[in-house]
Parts: structure tokens; sequence; C-alpha cells
């Protein structure tokens, strides 16, 4: 059997960031927008580096034998990886020292280096240093060969390198100063004259400083660096032990953890590179250069100056016809289904329905799972109150949700101590799926509403989340959400097969292939057959090679993949009926779709579930059909939209340029905007 064509997920998840990377270039985004996106880039950058590289780099250290059953040589992927990086950084530094600052002062802000202020600034500084940074700075001469200072994960540092003023002819020395962004903001407010405004960041003000902390040394230059650790935690998920013990002791060693990545201003010179290389026991593929700052996330909180017009127009969360704030949302979603779509529709809606429930007097049980909730949940605090009222309630707490895990354990500790129920993670498996259930009697009879979606119980992620959910009372969904809940509560597979859900460790992966067999089996029958499938991303060989074959047998294949993205498209014989694009745009694209033609009555499902080996494999994740008729239109409408932008839309193709896609003549089609806009016009008048 040959070898079918599969881009390397990082490689590939490289080109998504890319893509991030774009839009802080767009000269149609709006300035401050633009700089966000450098700070999504580099964040996301940081987490690939503590998460994916540092689990490449244990695999150089396996045994031959492991090494055979990989389908990479992680010393190669290694150096595809940094090559690809440095070339995205030294984009980076272009658009940011090219684009960006002439822009910012085209609007009269003006980010200053030291050496740009006047001495009122100047005086400002000296004094904000010594008020401020002092008691942080904690500056430390290096000395090779003797125990030096751990350089903290993610945070800054200055490398010094200074002479003796009374020996100027001895080597040079070298030192380490904090930059105490971590404490103090990074962007600082100059006085200026009115009609500007001028900024510095925290780094170059304690390089205007330097020279007090090391009386008797003559600073020959500072360079700002930066060490990433490995941040995965390597916990022994046996089925042997407390998981919950095991994460917590893992959480703490988590700061501590070997060196993933060490950045440095590509402008240091080469005997300091050296010095620090020895003295941190760093290695080549250790290190990689930057611009002069780094940790440049920190851009998220760059001063507007009140400058509305600098950033994207407002697009308020718009209520949910049926469902915001009503007193009773059963009655609502007992008449119809309820489709939910964040951000456009308020994330109210949710918080809504779980306040009622606590507050319903006949309502006896309710059911959640949480893999992340925003630290200030109203949903959890409501699930609290309802246990004071009588009601039953039961969280399945997620405690592997990755740099959430100190946030669940506090709310599920918290959780337990009100009288919730909580279910924590299981070894072996990760609970993915966006699930809960309520039970309610009504004329003497229980009934079970359930909510299924494509993202977390999140207050704060929903207003940038793209998501979808439905409000149901079917009793073909809610039984079988019951029996995903029994599942997770007592660690027994179900008494019946699941029908109409397609649940992960159960019949997902198997649903899906037969979905697409169905497709397969109509295009050689010489019927119309097609796909159109969403998602973050698409990794899982054996799917990716399913849908090979659907091309070939003449199905036609949409795509609309945010992130990772391993199929190769286009290619003659092989995947020439498989188009991709990739959108991204203001808000993140994160929920799931899958339509499938058959025959003309399209099947239609929302998942929690991307196609990757892990979701299909090792976790539980819900794909749910979209039973009522007019949602299921609603749905097709706006992924239409999505298969039609010509604005955000990428051509993901076997050359990986990331063009944007447009088409000559048409009007533009922005598909977020026109999405927002779709569900404004459905709007009742009173609630605008």
């Amino acid at each position: 059997m040959s070898i079918l064509p599969y881009t390397n997920r990082d490689v590939s998840w490289l080109s998504f960031n890319h893509r991030v990377l774009q839009e802080a270039s767009d000269p149609a985004v709006p300035l401050l927008e633009r700089l966000k996106f450098l700070a999504i880039y580099s964040s996301n950058l940081d987490e690939f580096f503590r998460i994916r590289v540092a689990g490449i780099r244990k695999l150089k250290k396996v045994g031959k034998k492991t090494k055979a059953k990989l389908d990479f040589d992680p010393s190669i992927l290694l150096k595809q990886i940094h090559s690809i990086v440095n070339r995205q950084q030294g984009e980076f530094s272009e658009i940011f020292l090219n684009v960006i600052i002439p822009e910012l002062k085209r609007h009269n802000i003006h980010l200053l280096r030291r050496l740009d202020m006047n001495e009122e600034q100047k005086k400002f500084v000296e004094n904000y240093f010594e008020n401020h940074l002092l008691p942080f700075v904690m500056p430390v001469l290096l000395v090779k060969h003797k125990i030096n200072p751990f350089l903290a994960n993610a945070h800054l540092y200055l490398a010094v390198h200074l002479r003796q003023k009374k020996r100027p002819l001895l080597e040079s020395e070298y030192a380490l100063v904090k930059i105490p962004s971590d404490q103090l903001p990074r962007f600082i407010t100059l006085p200026s004259p009115s009609d500007r405004h001028d900024v510095i960041m925290l780094d170059d003000i304690v390089r205007h400083s330097v020279t007090r902390l090391f009386p008797g040394y003559d600073i020959q230059d500072a360079y700002s660096i930066k060490l990433t650790r490995d941040g995965e935690l390597h916990i022994d998920d046996e089925y042997s032990g407390d998981l919950v013990q095991k994460i917590k002791s893992s959480l703490q060693k988590r700061q501590v953890g070997p060196a993933s990545r060490f950045v440095y201003d590509r402008e240091m010179p080469d005997h300091l590179l050296a010095y620090l290389k020895e003295t941190f026991d760093l290695r080549k593929n250790d290190m990689l250069p930057e611009g002069r700052y780094h940790n440049n996330f920190d851009f998220f909180k760059f001063p507007d100056f009140g400058l509305q017009h600098l950033k994207y127009k407002p697009l308020p969360p718009l209520q949910h016809p049926a469902l915001h704030a009503v007193e009773d949302p059963f009655s609502v979603i007992m008449e119809k289904d309820q489709l939910l779509h964040v951000p456009y529709q308020s994330f109210n809606a949710v918080v809504n329905f779980f306040e009622r429930a606590a507050a319903d007097p006949d309502v006896t049980h309710i059911k959640v799972i949480q893999y992340r909730v925003a630290r200030h949940s109203r949903i959890l605090q409501s699930l609290m109150e309802a246990v004071k009222r009588g009601k039953h309630v039961s969280v399945f707490v997620e405690i592997k949700a990755r740099f959430d895990e100190a946030t669940n354990l506090e709310w599920g500790e918290k959780m337990e101590k009100a009288g919730v129920r909580v279910h924590y993670s299981f070894p072996g498996v990760k609970v993915h799926s966006k699930l809960a259930l309520v039970r309610r009697m009504e004329h003497g009879h229980a009934r079970m509403y359930a909510y299924l979606g494509t993202g977390n119980f999140h207050e704060e992620t929903a207003k940038v989340y793209s998501d979808l959910a439905i409000f149901t009372a079917d009793k073909r969904l809610t039984s079988e959400v019951s029996n995903v809940f029994s599942f997770l509560e007592n660690v027994k597979p179900p008494a019946h097969p699941f029908q109409h859900l397609l649940v992960g460790k159960f019949n997902l992966r198997t649903g899906i292939t037969e979905l697409i067999d169905h497709e397969i089996e109509a295009a050689k029958a010489g019927r119309e057959a097609g796909l159109i499938i969403k998602l973050n991303s698409l990794e899982d060989r054996e799917i990716i090679g399913k849908l090979y074959e659907a091309s070939q047998a003449g199905v036609r294949v949409k795509l609309i993949i945010r992130g990772i993205c391993c199929l190769v498209p286009g290619l003659p014989g092989i995947s020439d009926n498989i188009e991709i694009i990739s959108i991204v745009d203001r808000f993140l694209e994160h929920a799931r779709v899958l339509i499938f033609h058959n025959g003309g009555n399209e099947l239609m499902y929302l998942s929690s579930a991307d196609w990757m080996e892990r979701n299909l494999s090792f976790r539980i994740e819900t794909t749910f059909p979209v039973l009522d008729p007019e949602i299921q239109a609603e749905i097709r409408g706006l992924v239409d939209l999505q298969l039609n932008d010509n604005v955000k839309a990428r051509i993901l193709d076997q050359d990986d340029q990331n063009e944007y896609r447009r088409t000559a003549g048409d009007l533009p089609v922005r598909a977020q905007l026109e999405t927002y806009f779709h569900f404004k016009r459905k709007m009742k008048p009173e609630a605008l």
C-alpha cells in the first residue's frame, strides 16, 4: 500500500500561526487590533514550545526501537521547526518595526526607546525606576562554574555586558537583571504634549537605569533574554493512585521544567551569547533569535488612549430572541429546540438556563461537564445555589484540561464543600464533551432537558470564541446525554448502544467512517455525493485516508479548517476533489459542523471533537445530530457564508502559501460580520 500524503501536524500548526501573523500585517485590520494579533501569535508560539517542542525534544532521547515506530525523525523535525520559526520571527520584526511603529506614529502614538526621551521624560523614568522597579529588578553578577540564578519560566531578563571602571583591561564581566513585567505594567505612559502619546516599555526603563545597579562598572550594553520551560504535566496516567494528587504535585513542578526555548535579541554579540550558553547549560537547539523585545503577548495590554477608531467597531452580543432572561426557559425549549451561536448571541442565555434551573422548585437534578470555565463563573455559582435549594447536582470536572488544571481543581474543591457531587478525571481518558442535563418534574412525570455544545461553559471565552449549542427536550437526545453522564459517574459502558449521539471511546470513529462511506458508495453508484466539514483541526491519518478515498470516488469534499490540517488537497488522482479554506478573523472559529449530502436529504451534526487521533480514540467527545429542520437550515446558511468568504478566508493548498481567497468582481463577503448582521436582522425591534 502506498504511503498517503500527510503534512506533519507541527509544521501545519506553524502554518496556522502564520495566518494569525498575517492579520497583523493586513492594512484592513484596525491598527490596535493588529497589535493584538502580534500578541496572539506570540502567546500561541510560547505554548507551542512549552508543549509540542518540549515533547519532540524528549523523543530525541528515546531508544532506536521507539524511534523506529515514529513517522518522523525528531532531530530533522526540530530543525524544520526552528527554520520556520526563525523565518516567521523575521517577518514579525519586519511587521512591528516597519509597519506597526510608523503607523502608530501617524496617529501620534510614539513607542520610545531610552535614547529618544527628552529631559523631562528621563527624570520621570528615573523616578519611576526608584519608586516602583527597584524592589523587583534583582541584579546579579554571573560567575562561570558557580551556581547562578535560576531563569524562571517566561520571565524577562536583561543580560548585561560590563567592565570594571578601575580595571578596564580585565576581561568582560556579565550580569543578569530581571525585567519585572510580572509585577508591573509592560507599557508606561510618559509625560508628553497634549497632541501626542509617548509610551516606553518597562524593558527600556530598566536599560536606562541599569548603571545605578552596578556602581563601579561601565555598562557596555544590555540585551533581553527569556527562557521558556516544558509546560506539560508528566503524569503517570495509569489505573492506580490518586490522579488529583498527581496533578497537584505536577503543577508545582511545571515552572521548573527543562528548557524548551531560550530566546535572545538577535543583535546580541557572539561573546555574550556564548557565555550565556555555557552558564545556563544551553544547547544550540535551545536557542532562537528574536527581536529587541520578548513576551510580545503583552501587546494585549497596549494602551489605547481612548482612540476607539483604531479598534474594531463593537459588535455587542445580541439577545437570544427566545431564551435571553426568560423566566421559564423550559417551556420555550419544550416547544421547540433552540440554537445559540456565541459570540454573536449573548452567552447569558446559558447562564440564565442554569440560574433558572437552580431556582425552579420543579427541577430535581442538574448535571454538567466542566472542561474550562471562567475564574468567576455564574454558572458554577448557580449550581452551588441549587444544592442549597435541595437539588441533586453532579459535576464532572476534567482536571487534565491543559493550563486550567489549577482553576478546575480549585472549583472542584469549592463545589464539594458546597455539597455538589463532584466526579474527577479518571486515568487513560480525557473528557471533552460539552453537555448539561436538567431533570424536571412536570405533571407528575420526569422530563429531561439537555444542552449540547461545541464550546465550554466559560462566560469570558464565549465573548470571542465562535461556538454553536442546542437546547433540547427531544427524548432521542436527552436519553443518550443521560447515558453519557451515567458512564462518567459509574465508569461503566451504557447498557444500550448510542443510536443518535456519536460518542468518543464508543462509536465516534466508526460512526464518522460510516457516514463518509455512505457518500463514497453514492458517488461510486453515480449519484451526487458531498461532504462539508468545519473543524479546528484535521490530523487523524485514518480519517484523512478515508477523505482521500472519498475524493477518488468522486465525492465533493469542502473543508473549513481553522488550525492544523495534515491533509494535502488538490493532488491529481488523490485529493483533487477536496477544497480547503481557513478563516482567521476577529473571533476565534471554534465550532465543529459536519454536513453529509445523504442523497439530497442532508444529515447535519455538531461536535465537541476535532478529527485528531486523541479526540476520536482517547477522549469522551460528543457529536450530536441537528434534528430540528429550521435549525438545520439556519446552520447551513451560516456555513454557506463561510464557504463564500472572500475577505478573511485563506486557501490551504499543497504549496502552503496561506493566500487570501479573492474573487474578482464579486461583492466582499466577510463571514463573521455577515453572521452578526444575520442575527441582528432577526432581532425584535424592542430588543435592539
